[in-house]
């Protein structure tokens, strides 16, 4: 389980790409203190087991329905990657909570200056925008971001310098891929409640509000 704040970047180093999996080496410092064989990181949001280490790198292994769902079918040797540890019981709870499972991958549509902030405008298939509301959360390539608004096309946020500074954002472009992690919240709720939508005294999505949920 992850939080969705970025402890550090790092870079890819080799890469190992078979028919249906790939093995990657990822060159890091902070992320390294204190993990060992076994451990989570996550990985541009995707959580990876660490299976082996040096004092200045980590291997994972990558499986086929990980490079089917995320931006890793793109990935190259030198990419910039966001990495976060795993959270520990006790820590403070800076984002929402991230599984380091990817749902799908979305698109940058538009980049727009706000302020001090970059508004990301991210396209993405209807199945994951159904899940992504105003001013929930959502995990984009492992950052925990607000949604500012969201169309049947496309949602968009907003991000302070701080994070654009301190993740790979700075360096993506119109057209660049990202990986999409939506609520996990949400997710359950719709699970839960998508069976009994439309029956008659049952739970519903208009029982809910009516009770103030």
């Amino acid at each position: 389980m992850f939080t969705g704040i970025i402890e550090e970047l790092g870079t890819i180093g080799t890469m190992d790409r078979r028919p249906d999996s790939m093995r990657l080496t990822v060159f890091a410092d902070t992320v390294l203190a204190g993990t060992r064989t076994g451990d989570s990181i996550a990985v541009n949001g995707v959580c990876l087991t660490v299976t082996a280490m040096t004092d200045a790198s980590f291997c994972a292994d990558v499986m086929h329905e990980t490079i089917r769902r995320s931006s890793f079918k793109d990935i190259r040797s030198g990419s910039r990657v966001n990495l976060e540890r795993a959270v520990q019981m006790g820590g403070r709870m800076g984002g929402h909570i991230v599984s380091g499972h990817i749902d799908g991958t979305g698109t940058i549509s538009r980049i727009d200056k706000d302020g001090i902030a970059q508004v990301y405008h991210i396209g993405a298939a209807p199945e994951l925008l159904e899940y992504i509301v105003e001013k929930g959360s959502v995990a984009i390539d492992g950052i925990s971001l607000t949604v500012v608004a969201v169309t049947n096309r496309e949602f968009s946020v907003s991000v302070i310098p701080h994070t654009l500074g301190n993740t790979t954002l700075t360096e993506k472009q119109t057209g660049t891929c990202v990986n999409l992690e939506t609520d996990i919240v949400g997710k359950y709720v719709k699970k839960f409640t998508g069976p009994h939508e439309g029956k008659s005294g049952s739970l519903s999505w208009d029982m809910l509000l009516e009770n103030g949920f």
